[in-house]
Protein backbone atom coordinates (compact mmCIF):
# COMPACT_ATOMS: atom_id res chain seq x y z
CA UNK A 1 0.00 0.00 0.00
CA UNK A 2 1.38 3.44 -0.88
CA UNK A 3 2.07 6.15 1.70
CA UNK A 4 -0.87 8.29 0.58
CA UNK A 5 -3.37 5.46 1.17
CA UNK A 6 -1.79 4.60 4.53
CA UNK A 7 -1.94 8.28 5.52
CA UNK A 8 -5.60 8.53 4.56
CA UNK A 9 -6.45 5.41 6.56
CA UNK A 10 -4.59 6.70 9.62
CA UNK A 11 -6.31 10.10 9.36
CA UNK A 12 -9.65 8.28 9.23
CA UNK A 13 -8.62 6.29 12.32
CA UNK A 14 -7.64 9.52 14.08
CA UNK A 15 -10.99 11.13 13.17
CA UNK A 16 -12.84 8.14 14.64
CA UNK A 17 -10.70 8.38 17.78
CA UNK A 18 -11.54 12.08 18.19
CA UNK A 19 -15.25 11.40 17.88
CA UNK A 20 -15.08 8.43 20.26
CA UNK A 21 -13.50 10.78 22.82
CA UNK A 22 -16.13 13.51 22.60
CA UNK A 23 -14.76 15.67 19.80
CA UNK A 24 -16.35 16.47 16.45
CA UNK A 25 -14.38 16.60 13.22
CA UNK A 26 -15.42 19.67 11.21
CA UNK A 27 -12.92 19.58 8.34
CA UNK A 28 -10.35 17.23 6.83
CA UNK A 29 -7.24 17.85 4.76
CA UNK A 30 -7.70 21.61 4.66
CA UNK A 31 -5.34 23.04 2.06
CA UNK A 32 -4.33 26.57 1.24
CA UNK A 33 -1.30 28.08 -0.41
CA UNK A 34 0.16 28.21 3.10
CA UNK A 35 0.06 24.44 3.65
CA UNK A 36 -2.22 21.66 4.87
CA UNK A 37 -3.91 20.71 8.13
CA UNK A 38 -4.91 17.05 8.45
CA UNK A 39 -7.95 17.45 10.71
CA UNK A 40 -9.86 20.36 12.20
CA UNK A 41 -12.10 19.45 15.09
CA UNK A 42 -14.18 20.93 17.86
CA UNK A 43 -13.30 19.66 21.32
CA UNK A 44 -15.50 21.09 24.06
CA UNK A 45 -15.87 24.47 22.32
CA UNK A 46 -12.23 24.74 21.24
CA UNK A 47 -11.26 24.62 17.57
CA UNK A 48 -8.38 22.15 17.21
CA UNK A 49 -5.94 22.13 14.31
CA UNK A 50 -4.59 18.59 14.29
CA UNK A 51 -1.57 17.02 12.65
CA UNK A 52 -1.74 13.21 12.36
CA UNK A 53 1.54 11.30 12.33
CA UNK A 54 1.95 7.53 11.93
CA UNK A 55 4.82 5.10 12.24
CA UNK A 56 4.62 1.33 12.27
CA UNK A 57 7.18 1.23 15.11
CA UNK A 58 9.54 3.58 16.97
CA UNK A 59 12.82 2.58 15.35
CA UNK A 60 12.96 6.01 13.67
CA UNK A 61 11.52 7.83 16.69
CA UNK A 62 8.06 8.71 17.85
CA UNK A 63 5.68 10.19 15.28
CA UNK A 64 4.97 13.34 17.29
CA UNK A 65 8.70 14.20 17.18
CA UNK A 66 8.34 14.73 13.43
CA UNK A 67 6.17 17.79 14.04
CA UNK A 68 9.15 20.14 14.24
CA UNK A 69 9.25 23.93 14.39
CA UNK A 70 9.03 24.29 10.64
CA UNK A 71 5.92 22.08 10.45
CA UNK A 72 4.39 23.90 13.41
CA UNK A 73 4.94 27.25 11.69
CA UNK A 74 3.24 25.93 8.52
CA UNK A 75 0.26 24.67 10.52
CA UNK A 76 -0.05 28.02 12.30
CA UNK A 77 0.00 29.97 8.99
CA UNK A 78 -2.57 27.59 7.52
CA UNK A 79 -4.78 27.95 10.60
CA UNK A 80 -4.68 31.75 10.15
CA UNK A 81 -5.94 31.29 6.59
CA UNK A 82 -8.65 28.86 7.72
CA UNK A 83 -9.90 31.15 10.48
CA UNK A 84 -9.96 34.14 8.14
CA UNK A 85 -11.70 32.23 5.32
CA UNK A 86 -14.32 30.80 7.70
CA UNK A 87 -14.85 34.18 9.43
CA UNK A 88 -13.98 32.80 12.87
CA UNK A 89 -13.80 35.41 15.60
CA UNK A 90 -10.53 36.04 17.41
CA UNK A 91 -12.49 35.30 20.60
CA UNK A 92 -13.04 31.65 19.68
CA UNK A 93 -10.51 29.47 21.53
CA UNK A 94 -8.24 27.33 19.40
CA UNK A 95 -5.26 25.08 19.90
CA UNK A 96 -2.77 22.92 18.05
CA UNK A 97 -2.84 19.16 18.64
CA UNK A 98 -0.94 16.15 17.38
CA UNK A 99 -2.35 12.67 17.08
CA UNK A 100 0.43 10.10 17.15
CA UNK A 101 -0.18 6.57 15.92
CA UNK A 102 2.40 3.85 16.51
CA UNK A 103 1.19 0.52 15.20
CA UNK A 104 -2.33 0.41 16.64
CA UNK A 105 -1.65 2.68 19.64
CA UNK A 106 -3.14 6.18 19.40
CA UNK A 107 -2.15 9.15 21.55
CA UNK A 108 -3.89 12.52 21.29
CA UNK A 109 -1.54 15.30 22.42
CA UNK A 110 -3.83 18.22 23.17
CA UNK A 111 -2.18 21.65 23.04
CA UNK A 112 0.96 19.98 21.65
CA UNK A 113 2.47 23.33 20.66
CA UNK A 114 1.77 27.02 20.93
CA UNK A 115 0.94 29.41 18.12
CA UNK A 116 4.03 30.56 16.25
CA UNK A 117 3.67 34.09 14.89
CA UNK A 118 5.73 35.90 12.31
Amino acid sequence: MNKRKIGSRKEELAASYIEAHGGRVIDRNYRSRMGEIDLIANDDGTTCFIEVKYRSDIRKGYPAEAVDGRKQFTICRTSDHYRMKKGLSEDIPYRFDVISIVGSEITWYKNAFQYIGL
